[in-house]
């Protein structure tokens, strides 16, 4: 009767995805915050892993760490492992829900184009639910819960206007940290219009901020047309200066595999189209 040798004990998950996350972003600091744990805890995991191992998977530097070979021969099949598991564990979920999806976007896009949206494309899928994830930068890894993503990017197109409640042009100049470029990209399109403003203002982190500024009138916005167009068919902000065609704009990538994903997609990239048109 054959006899079929022992397993070998499972090494602990936390520990493998702690080593998969530290090797793929080249240290404990980042492995920590796409983790959402502290980089102690990492460092914890990683140990605990050598010495249950009695191998070395990373050399610690003055600068940092670094993989050895052998944690570098491990990391594709790491890699690839997990992400087969997400893909998994995201088509679990949507076999349980099947019309739910995550949308990770901008904080600006967010709130001021996709939510108005929302109520509309709800309507035109009856039954879906949509969930948004602001994020400052698109997702790197296939390991984001978000289904979709909406980000500024090359190869789309936008427009640049310079906007104020009432036309009103002596107001200081708004930026904010997203896009605090624009006013001189707007500049040297234009060298012979005059630069609204009378002298820089506030500079927000967030671009809703910016905007609520301008139509609060304390301020002068150099907008993206896309995120302002319904407060000028409102006649809240009026533009201020000529528009300067941008080679960006929002962009849609699918980053899940479902129908629901890909339909809404559709949606979105739609209504970007129109966008585009009324640029």
């Amino acid at each position: 009767m054959a006899v079929r040798p022992a397993r070998a004990p499972d090494l602990p998950m936390t520990a493998l995805r702690a080593l998969e996350s530290a090797a793929r972003l080249g240290g404990f600091a980042p492995a920590a915050a796409e983790l959402g744990v502290t980089p102690a805890a990492i460092t914890a995991q990683i140990k605990g892993l050598e010495a249950r191992l009695g191998l070395s998977l990373f050399t610690r530097e003055v600068r940092g760490v670094r993989l050895t070979e052998a944690g570098t021969r491990v990391l594709p099949s790491l890699t690839a492992a997990f992400d087969a598991m997400d893909s998994a564990q995201t088509a679990l979920r949507q076999e349980a829900a099947p019309l739910s999806l995550t949308i990770a976007t901008l904080p600006s896009v967010a709130q001021l184009w996709l939510r108005p949206r929302l109520a509309a494309l709800e309507a035109a899928m009856p039954g879906l639910a949509v969930s948004i994830t602001a994020m400052e930068a698109a997702p790197t890894t296939r390991r984001e819960t978000a289904d979709i993503a909406l980000f500024f990017g090359p190869g789309g197109r936008d427009v640049l206007v310079p906007v104020a409640p009432s036309g009103r042009t002596d107001l200081p100049r708004l930026s904010d940290a997203t896009w605090a470029g624009d006013w001189t990209v707007w500049q040297r399109a234009l060298p012979g219009e005059a630069l609204p403003g009378r002298g820089a203002g506030a500079v927000h982190s967030l671009y809703a901020l910016a905007v609520e500024d301008a139509l609060s009138g304390r301020g002068v916005l150099m907008a993206r047309l896309s995120l302002v167009e319904s407060f000028l068919a409102e006649g809240r902000l009026e533009e201020v200066g000529s528009r300067v065609q941008l080679n960006q704009g929002m962009q849609v990538t699918v980053l899940g595999s479902s129908t629901v994903a890909r339909r809404v997609a559709r949606q979105i990239s739609a209504w970007i189209a129109e966008q585009r048109g009324h640029g």
